[in-house]
Protein backbone atom coordinates (compact mmCIF):
# COMPACT_ATOMS: atom_id res chain seq x y z
CA UNK A 1 0.00 0.00 0.00
CA UNK A 2 1.05 3.58 -0.60
CA UNK A 3 1.47 4.54 3.08
CA UNK A 4 2.86 2.15 5.67
CA UNK A 5 4.69 1.86 8.94
CA UNK A 6 6.68 -0.97 10.53
CA UNK A 7 6.04 -0.95 14.24
CA UNK A 8 7.35 -3.17 17.03
CA UNK A 9 5.36 -3.34 20.26
CA UNK A 10 7.08 -5.58 22.80
CA UNK A 11 8.11 -8.78 20.99
CA UNK A 12 5.57 -8.34 18.17
CA UNK A 13 6.31 -6.69 14.82
CA UNK A 14 3.49 -5.20 12.74
CA UNK A 15 3.40 -3.84 9.22
CA UNK A 16 0.47 -1.43 8.92
CA UNK A 17 -0.49 -0.12 5.51
CA UNK A 18 -3.14 2.36 4.41
CA UNK A 19 -4.35 3.88 1.17
CA UNK A 20 -4.72 7.15 3.13
CA UNK A 21 -1.83 9.10 4.63
CA UNK A 22 -3.75 10.28 7.72
CA UNK A 23 -3.86 7.07 9.81
CA UNK A 24 -0.17 6.33 9.19
CA UNK A 25 0.80 9.90 10.03
CA UNK A 26 -1.01 9.65 13.36
CA UNK A 27 0.53 6.23 14.10
CA UNK A 28 3.96 7.73 13.46
CA UNK A 29 3.25 10.43 16.03
CA UNK A 30 1.78 8.17 18.72
CA UNK A 31 4.57 5.61 18.30
CA UNK A 32 7.46 7.97 17.62
CA UNK A 33 9.50 6.60 20.53
CA UNK A 34 9.14 2.95 19.51
CA UNK A 35 11.94 1.04 17.74
CA UNK A 36 11.89 0.89 13.93
CA UNK A 37 14.32 -1.85 12.83
CA UNK A 38 15.97 -1.23 9.49
CA UNK A 39 15.16 -4.76 8.35
CA UNK A 40 11.62 -5.51 9.46
CA UNK A 41 10.06 -8.94 9.07
CA UNK A 42 6.53 -8.53 10.43
CA UNK A 43 4.71 -11.06 12.55
CA UNK A 44 1.44 -9.61 11.29
CA UNK A 45 0.26 -7.35 8.47
CA UNK A 46 -2.62 -4.89 8.85
CA UNK A 47 -4.33 -3.20 5.90
CA UNK A 48 -6.60 -0.18 6.23
CA UNK A 49 -8.60 -0.11 3.01
CA UNK A 50 -11.93 1.31 1.81
CA UNK A 51 -14.90 -1.04 1.77
CA UNK A 52 -15.39 -0.15 -1.93
CA UNK A 53 -13.48 1.99 -4.46
CA UNK A 54 -15.91 4.90 -4.06
CA UNK A 55 -15.52 4.82 -0.28
CA UNK A 56 -11.95 5.98 -0.66
CA UNK A 57 -13.23 9.38 -1.71
CA UNK A 58 -16.94 9.67 -0.87
CA UNK A 59 -17.74 9.40 2.84
CA UNK A 60 -14.50 7.43 3.21
CA UNK A 61 -14.58 4.44 5.52
CA UNK A 62 -12.09 1.80 6.58
CA UNK A 63 -12.39 -1.95 6.36
CA UNK A 64 -10.20 -3.71 8.90
CA UNK A 65 -8.12 -6.20 6.97
CA UNK A 66 -4.91 -8.13 7.41
CA UNK A 67 -3.54 -11.63 7.81
CA UNK A 68 -6.64 -12.43 9.87
CA UNK A 69 -10.05 -10.88 9.26
CA UNK A 70 -13.65 -11.00 10.45
CA UNK A 71 -15.83 -10.76 7.35
CA UNK A 72 -18.82 -9.46 9.30
CA UNK A 73 -16.89 -6.58 10.90
CA UNK A 74 -18.44 -3.16 10.24
CA UNK A 75 -16.23 -0.52 8.59
CA UNK A 76 -15.21 2.58 10.53
CA UNK A 77 -15.15 6.18 9.25
CA UNK A 78 -11.76 7.49 8.15
CA UNK A 79 -11.82 9.95 11.09
CA UNK A 80 -11.47 6.89 13.34
CA UNK A 81 -8.45 5.54 11.48
CA UNK A 82 -6.27 5.18 14.57
CA UNK A 83 -9.02 3.13 16.24
CA UNK A 84 -9.26 0.94 13.12
CA UNK A 85 -5.51 0.32 13.26
CA UNK A 86 -5.71 -0.56 16.95
CA UNK A 87 -8.61 -2.94 16.42
CA UNK A 88 -6.80 -4.57 13.50
CA UNK A 89 -3.65 -5.13 15.56
CA UNK A 90 -5.75 -6.65 18.35
CA UNK A 91 -7.47 -8.92 15.85
CA UNK A 92 -4.18 -10.22 14.46
CA UNK A 93 -2.99 -10.99 17.98
CA UNK A 94 -6.25 -12.61 19.09
CA UNK A 95 -6.58 -14.88 16.05
CA UNK A 96 -2.96 -15.44 15.06
CA UNK A 97 -0.73 -15.40 18.13
CA UNK A 98 0.88 -18.79 18.77
CA UNK A 99 4.10 -18.03 20.68
CA UNK A 100 2.51 -16.74 23.88
CA UNK A 101 -0.55 -17.45 25.97
CA UNK A 102 -2.66 -14.33 25.55
CA UNK A 103 -4.68 -12.88 28.39
CA UNK A 104 -7.01 -9.99 27.75
CA UNK A 105 -5.54 -8.00 30.60
CA UNK A 106 -3.66 -4.89 31.61
CA UNK A 107 -0.28 -5.23 33.25
CA UNK A 108 2.25 -3.16 35.20
CA UNK A 109 5.60 -4.03 36.76
CA UNK A 110 7.54 -3.19 39.90
CA UNK A 111 10.88 -4.66 41.02
CA UNK A 112 10.82 -7.25 38.26
CA UNK A 113 7.39 -8.54 39.26
CA UNK A 114 4.20 -8.18 37.22
CA UNK A 115 0.72 -7.25 38.38
CA UNK A 116 -1.84 -8.65 35.92
CA UNK A 117 -5.39 -7.26 35.97
CA UNK A 118 -8.22 -8.79 34.01
CA UNK A 119 -11.97 -8.45 34.10
CA UNK A 120 -15.09 -7.69 32.13
CA UNK A 121 -15.31 -4.69 29.85
CA UNK A 122 -15.86 -1.59 31.97
CA UNK A 123 -13.95 -2.96 34.96
CA UNK A 124 -11.48 -0.09 34.59
CA UNK A 125 -8.34 -2.14 34.08
CA UNK A 126 -7.00 0.15 31.31
CA UNK A 127 -7.51 3.27 33.40
CA UNK A 128 -6.02 1.61 36.45
CA UNK A 129 -2.89 0.46 34.60
CA UNK A 130 -2.50 3.94 33.07
CA UNK A 131 -2.80 5.52 36.51
CA UNK A 132 -0.26 3.14 38.01
CA UNK A 133 2.08 3.84 35.09
CA UNK A 134 2.19 7.47 36.22
CA UNK A 135 2.76 6.54 39.88
CA UNK A 136 6.05 4.64 39.90
CA UNK A 137 5.04 1.43 38.15
CA UNK A 138 6.22 0.42 34.68
CA UNK A 139 3.29 0.20 32.26
CA UNK A 140 3.40 -3.09 30.31
CA UNK A 141 0.10 -2.99 28.43
CA UNK A 142 -3.64 -2.39 28.63
CA UNK A 143 -4.87 -4.96 26.12
CA UNK A 144 -2.84 -8.17 26.30
CA UNK A 145 -0.54 -9.86 28.78
CA UNK A 146 1.76 -12.28 26.94
CA UNK A 147 2.77 -15.32 28.99
CA UNK A 148 5.69 -17.41 27.73
CA UNK A 149 4.61 -21.07 28.06
CA UNK A 150 8.25 -22.18 28.48
CA UNK A 151 9.41 -19.79 31.19
CA UNK A 152 6.14 -18.53 32.71
CA UNK A 153 7.42 -14.96 32.35
CA UNK A 154 5.10 -12.13 31.33
CA UNK A 155 6.06 -10.03 28.30
CA UNK A 156 4.70 -6.57 27.73
CA UNK A 157 2.60 -5.23 24.89
CA UNK A 158 2.74 -1.50 25.75
CA UNK A 159 0.86 0.00 22.84
CA UNK A 160 -0.72 3.45 23.03
CA UNK A 161 -3.24 3.39 25.88
CA UNK A 162 -6.86 3.51 24.72
CA UNK A 163 -8.72 5.75 27.17
CA UNK A 164 -12.50 5.65 26.99
CA UNK A 165 -15.17 8.13 28.10
CA UNK A 166 -14.64 9.23 31.74
CA UNK A 167 -11.09 7.81 31.73
CA UNK A 168 -10.05 10.54 29.29
CA UNK A 169 -10.80 13.30 31.81
CA UNK A 170 -9.28 11.30 34.67
CA UNK A 171 -5.93 10.98 32.89
CA UNK A 172 -5.98 14.55 31.57
CA UNK A 173 -6.46 15.76 35.14
CA UNK A 174 -3.49 13.63 36.28
CA UNK A 175 -1.07 14.45 33.47
CA UNK A 176 -2.27 17.90 32.42
CA UNK A 177 -1.77 19.35 28.95
CA UNK A 178 0.63 17.04 27.17
CA UNK A 179 1.66 16.11 23.65
CA UNK A 180 1.42 12.49 24.78
CA UNK A 181 -2.31 12.58 23.99
CA UNK A 182 -3.71 11.77 20.57
CA UNK A 183 -6.83 13.41 19.14
CA UNK A 184 -10.21 12.96 20.82
CA UNK A 185 -12.39 10.57 18.83
CA UNK A 186 -16.13 10.95 19.36
CA UNK A 187 -19.02 8.82 18.16
CA UNK A 188 -17.03 5.59 18.07
CA UNK A 189 -18.66 2.22 18.87
CA UNK A 190 -17.00 2.50 22.29
CA UNK A 191 -17.94 6.13 22.93
CA UNK A 192 -15.32 8.86 23.26
CA UNK A 193 -11.75 7.62 22.91
CA UNK A 194 -8.39 9.32 23.29
CA UNK A 195 -5.04 7.57 23.05
CA UNK A 196 -2.18 8.23 25.43
CA UNK A 197 1.47 7.48 24.73
CA UNK A 198 2.94 5.43 27.59
CA UNK A 199 5.72 6.99 29.61
CA UNK A 200 9.32 6.68 28.38
CA UNK A 201 10.10 3.86 30.81
CA UNK A 202 7.41 1.66 29.27
CA UNK A 203 8.96 1.89 25.82
CA UNK A 204 12.63 1.86 26.79
CA UNK A 205 12.17 -1.30 28.88
CA UNK A 206 9.50 -3.05 26.85
CA UNK A 207 11.85 -5.96 26.08
CA UNK A 208 12.23 -6.74 29.79
CA UNK A 209 9.93 -9.57 30.91
CA UNK A 210 8.62 -9.81 34.46
CA UNK A 211 7.62 -12.61 36.79
CA UNK A 212 3.85 -12.73 37.42
CA UNK A 213 3.40 -11.95 41.11
CA UNK A 214 -0.26 -10.99 41.56
CA UNK A 215 -3.53 -11.51 39.69
CA UNK A 216 -6.24 -8.95 40.32
CA UNK A 217 -9.83 -9.01 39.10
CA UNK A 218 -11.07 -5.42 39.49
CA UNK A 219 -14.73 -4.41 39.50
CA UNK A 220 -15.80 -0.78 39.27
CA UNK A 221 -18.87 0.77 40.87
CA UNK A 222 -18.96 -0.98 44.23
CA UNK A 223 -17.79 -0.06 47.75
CA UNK A 224 -14.05 -0.66 48.22
CA UNK A 225 -13.30 -4.25 49.16
CA UNK A 226 -10.76 -7.02 48.71
CA UNK A 227 -12.26 -10.45 48.20
CA UNK A 228 -10.56 -13.86 48.16
CA UNK A 229 -11.07 -15.93 45.04
CA UNK A 230 -10.69 -19.70 44.74
CA UNK A 231 -8.35 -21.49 42.35
CA UNK A 232 -11.20 -23.00 40.32
CA UNK A 233 -12.75 -19.59 39.75
CA UNK A 234 -9.37 -18.08 38.85
CA UNK A 235 -8.86 -20.86 36.31
CA UNK A 236 -12.26 -20.29 34.71
CA UNK A 237 -11.83 -16.51 34.58
CA UNK A 238 -8.42 -16.83 32.95
CA UNK A 239 -9.67 -19.27 30.33
CA UNK A 240 -12.47 -16.83 29.53
CA UNK A 241 -9.99 -13.95 29.18
CA UNK A 242 -7.64 -15.86 26.86
CA UNK A 243 -8.18 -15.77 23.11
CA UNK A 244 -5.76 -18.59 22.28
CA UNK A 245 -5.84 -20.93 25.30
CA UNK A 246 -7.56 -23.70 23.34
CA UNK A 247 -5.43 -23.17 20.23
CA UNK A 248 -2.19 -23.62 22.20
CA UNK A 249 -3.39 -26.96 23.52
CA UNK A 250 -1.20 -28.57 26.17
CA UNK A 251 1.24 -25.64 26.24
CA UNK A 252 -1.60 -23.24 26.99
CA UNK A 253 -2.98 -25.51 29.71
CA UNK A 254 0.43 -25.75 31.40
CA UNK A 255 1.01 -22.00 31.26
CA UNK A 256 -2.41 -21.18 32.63
CA UNK A 257 -2.40 -23.78 35.43
CA UNK A 258 1.05 -22.56 36.47
CA UNK A 259 -0.40 -19.07 36.90
CA UNK A 260 -3.27 -20.45 38.98
CA UNK A 261 -1.04 -22.52 41.27
CA UNK A 262 1.89 -20.11 41.69
CA UNK A 263 0.43 -16.61 41.59
CA UNK A 264 -1.85 -15.26 44.35
CA UNK A 265 -5.17 -13.83 43.18
CA UNK A 266 -7.74 -11.43 44.60
CA UNK A 267 -10.86 -9.64 43.41
CA UNK A 268 -11.11 -5.96 44.27
CA UNK A 269 -14.12 -3.64 44.21
CA UNK A 270 -13.74 0.13 43.98
CA UNK A 271 -15.78 3.21 43.24
CA UNK A 272 -13.11 5.83 42.47
CA UNK A 273 -9.47 6.12 41.47
CA UNK A 274 -8.14 6.85 44.95
CA UNK A 275 -9.72 3.73 46.45
CA UNK A 276 -8.52 1.60 43.53
CA UNK A 277 -4.90 2.73 43.92
CA UNK A 278 -5.04 2.16 47.68
CA UNK A 279 -6.44 -1.37 47.24
CA UNK A 280 -3.81 -2.25 44.66
CA UNK A 281 -0.96 -1.02 46.87
CA UNK A 282 -2.38 -2.82 49.91
CA UNK A 283 -2.84 -6.11 48.08
CA UNK A 284 0.57 -5.86 46.47
CA UNK A 285 2.26 -5.23 49.81
CA UNK A 286 0.53 -8.21 51.40
CA UNK A 287 0.83 -10.79 48.62
CA UNK A 288 3.42 -9.91 45.99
Amino acid sequence: MKHQIHLRIGPIMFRIGSVWAGPVKLLNRLYQAYPRPAVAVPDFTVRLEPSSPLRRWIRPNIDIRGDFMLPEAMPLPLAHGILAAEMAMNLQMALGQRRYLLLHASMVERDGKALIMTGLSGAGKSTLSAQLGERGWRFMGDEFALIDPNTGHAHGFPRAISLKNEAVEVMQALIGASDRFGPLLTGTPKGAIRHLMPGPDAVERMDEPARPALLLFPRFGHPPAIRPIGAAEVFMRLTQSSTNYITLGEAGFRALTQLVHQVPARAIDYNDTASAIALVEQTWAELA
